[in-house]
């Protein structure tokens, strides 16, 4: 079982890099902040899960152990495939999917390409008491629980203009920490804008 790799990055795609772990090239699937986050060149550390099946060995990598733990809990749901659960970890944070399973909310999961309502209920069933929230999480759904906060009307408007709910309230989180935020949304949401850069949404995953 390969369990972690730690390189250098060679090649970025929107869903996948290439790791040099001593002369070796890894191609890890990964969620589109990823690539965002990284340039070739750069060293990497990343968390990973080997998936075997008869045609092919396929790694999937994370940043965090609590990522790799959400989506070896995602892939254990019955419906749900590593593709699938990648596609939940690069739309929702790992706080948020705790948030939604809490709630029995399975909006969130419904949302993500490729979960359907009978998937997204089970998910919310079978990760029941197995995920557990940060204290300081940010709501679930953007554009629901957190509408009435001033984060999560910034984070609303992120959504709106393309960027997934989980990019979009790490942009915010980082941004409202920052001393000297600004009280407002507009203000808020031009420090998001900054702080996500140039990168158009669909370079997010959405």
């Amino acid at each position: 079982m390969i369990s972690s790799l730690r390189g250098t990055v060679l090649h970025l795609e929107p869903d996948s890099v290439v790791i040099d772990v001593g002369g070796v090239g890894f191609s890890v699937a990964v969620t589109p902040d990823i690539p965002r986050s990284f340039h070739v060149g750069d060293e990497i550390v990343l968390h990973t899960n080997l998936v075997v099946r008869e045609d092919a060995l396929s790694l999937f990598g994370f940043e965090t152990r609590e990522q790799l733990t959400a989506f070896l809990l995602l892939i254990g749901v019955t419906g749900v495939g590593p593709k699938s659960a990648l596609g939940v970890l690069s739309s929702l944070s790992v706080d948020q999917i705790a948030q939604a399973v809490t709630a029995e909310d399975d909006a969130p999961f419904r949302r993500v390409s490729g979960i359907g309502p009978k998937t997204a209920k089970l998910i919310v069933l079978q990760l029941a008491g197995k995920l557990q929230a940060s204290p300081a999480a940010a709501p679930a759904s953007g554009t629901a629980a957190g509408a009435g906060t001033l984060a999560g009307q910034v984070v609303a408007a992120l959504v709106a203009l393309g960027w997934s709910e989980r990019v979009a309230a790490d942009a915010v989180a980082q941004v409202t920490a920052a001393e000297g935020a600004p009280a407002s949304v507009p203000g808020l949401l031009k420090l998001a804008l900054a702080h996500l850069g140039p990168a158009r949404p669909e370079q997010t995953g959405v």
